[in-house]
């Protein structure tokens, strides 16, 4: 039997256990997690608990799978474009399509895979499955994610996500043309409550800020930079969308049938800013959008022509 480890973030608080467990584990069923639980397989800061039972911000998840559903995270030499390194932290420029850690069903190829050959030394404090992750960003998102090589700096970079200190900003290229130059959407998001794949805006959500600038206007898209105040799950992708202006790329939330044959949707995480947990000074790090979003910029600004 494996045990796993969650400390909840915030943008989970009021989510059922189970369903937050289900997304974890994508390829165990709903039902079958809610049998472990009645099994007394979870466990929240050491209690076992109902499927019903509603998340807080700061919990401290536990969760037993059977041998037969065990998952062996194994260190891959997998290359890493390494933005920064020191003996606490590890900034990288995470490419398009790599997960960033393992679940059942996807439990090679990751960043975390990657990362434990690469450095060996991460914190624990998010359990097997996500060792040193502080953050995530989409598997079809690119760009810059920071990552913790001890407890110590983990719990510093994560208080500053929690008081939204940290500086991110991304670039998108939008459906359709932006008439503003700037804008801010301020709307609450949640899990959907019939298409649980998605997250919606949702009155009673986790507040969720997202403030935007046009960059460049093509003839049916606009390039765009996000900056985040908040950082929710698909909050670019969808806050966009309920304006009216999904993502390039986005069938999830954009348009079904897309334009053109990317492999996931125009969004990538630039600029990356922090204090460092243990040098106490401010950093930042960028990182441009990857050859195939500028080949898109490319053919966008050639039909202005």
């Amino acid at each position: 039997m494996e045990k796993y480890n969650f400390i909840i973030e915030e943008e989970y608080e009021n989510q059922r256990i189970d369903v937050y467990l289900a997304q974890e584990f994508e390829n165990i069923s709903r039902s079958h997690i809610q049998d472990l639980i009645g099994k007394k397989k979870v466990f929240v800061n050491g209690k076992a608990v109902k499927s019903n039972y509603k998340l807080k911000s700061r919990d401290n998840v536990e969760f037993e799978i059977p041998d037969n559903e065990e998952l062996k995270i194994e260190a891959e030499n997998i290359p890493l474009d390494i933005v920064y390194e020191d003996r606490d932290i590890v900034v990288v420029n995470k490419a398009q399509g790599m997960v960033v850690h393992p679940a059942p069903g996807n439990y090679n190829g990751t960043l975390v895979n990657a990362l434990l050959y690469h450095c060996k030394d991460l914190s624990g404090i998010n359990g097997v499955l996500r060792p040193g992750i502080v953050h995530r960003i989409d598997k079809d998102t690119s760009g810059i994610l920071v990552v913790a090589k001890n407890d110590a700096a983990h719990k510093n970079l994560a208080n500053q996500l929690k008081e939204h200190s940290m500086n991110r900003v991304y670039r998108a290229v939008v459906e359709g043309i932006i008439k503003e130059d700037e804008g801010t959407v301020d709307k609450p998001l949640a899990r959907h409550p019939v298409e649980r794949v998605k997250i919606a805006v949702v009155k009673g959500g986790r507040n969720a800020v997202t403030h935007y600038k046009v960059l460049e206007r093509y003839r049916n898209s606009t390039l765009i930079e996000c900056k985040l105040e908040t950082g929710r799950t698909h909050q670019i992708r969808v806050h966009m969308a309920y304006i009216g202006h999904a993502l390039v790329g986005d069938p999830l939330y954009g348009y079904k049938k897309q334009r053109f044959n990317l492999e996931g949707q125009m969004l990538h995480a630039q600029k990356l800013g922090f204090i460092h947990p243990t040098k106490g000074k401010y950093m930042e790090f960028e990182r441009e959008a990857p050859s195939h979003f500028q080949k898109i910029i490319t053919i966008l600004r050639n039909e202005l022509k």
